[in-house]
């Protein structure tokens, strides 16, 4: 199942077909647009947007489904808070927002090749050779950031459901020690193959 900014979904939809660098300039436009959103009405209206955005992309309903997955428990703990100190209509509204962006980079992201995203990420950071820095590796690093994102996410998950075999998903450090031990390890390995392809420094 694909997770948050998730794997690549082929398809031949017209946001399948868009310049990924159409979709990541949406993306920010978007993001900037859900803040100023206010009244929860209108933030209902760029939910059905949104949800017609995944209709028309053709990733499917688990696909789609995975992407606010992660963040679920996350977005009670937040409404919980908000709620008290902004009553019902500003926790809604906060709640909404964050699962709005993260839907729609999630559709960025499914909808777009990671080589296409990089290649993209890495012209629109061209400029930065003037001070000396790379595009290439920083558009990397971006691009392993995303993909990270999902890797820890499936970590959370497997742990999560061992912890409910052995009888102790209360336990905060049965949950977090081994998450912590499995992202680490991902992490060396993942070092030992830029390090093989010559991006250790």
């Amino acid at each position: 199942m694909n997770a948050l900014t998730g794997a690549y979904v082929p398809g031949d939809s017209f946001l399948h077909r868009l310049p990924a660098g159409v979709k990541l300039l949406g993306l920010a436009l978007s993001c900037t647009a859900l803040l100023l959103l206010r009244p929860p009405g209108a933030l209902a209206g760029a939910a059905f947007a949104v949800a017609l955005l995944y209709a028309l992309s053709g990733v499917g309903a688990a696909a789609a489904w995975a992407q606010i997955r992660p963040v679920r428990w996350f977005a009670v703990v937040l409404f919980a808070m908000q709620y008290l100190l902004d009553g019902w209509a500003g926790a809604l509204s906060s709640v909404l927002r964050v699962l709005l962006a993260v839907a729609l980079a999630g559709l960025v992201t499914l909808t777009t090749r990671t080589a296409v995203m990089m290649a993209t990420l890495e012209r629109l950071l061209a400029p930065v050779r003037f001070v000396g820095a790379d595009p290439f590796r920083l558009s990397l690093l971006l691009s392993l950031t995303l993909r990270s994102v999902p890797v820890v996410a499936g970590l959370a998950t497997r742990v999560r459901e061992a912890q409910r075999a052995r009888g102790t998903e209360w336990s905060v450090r049965a949950f977090a020690v081994p998450l912590v031990v499995s992202a680490l390890r991902h992490a060396d390995t993942l070092g030992e193959a830029l390090s093989a392809r010559g991006l250790d420094d």
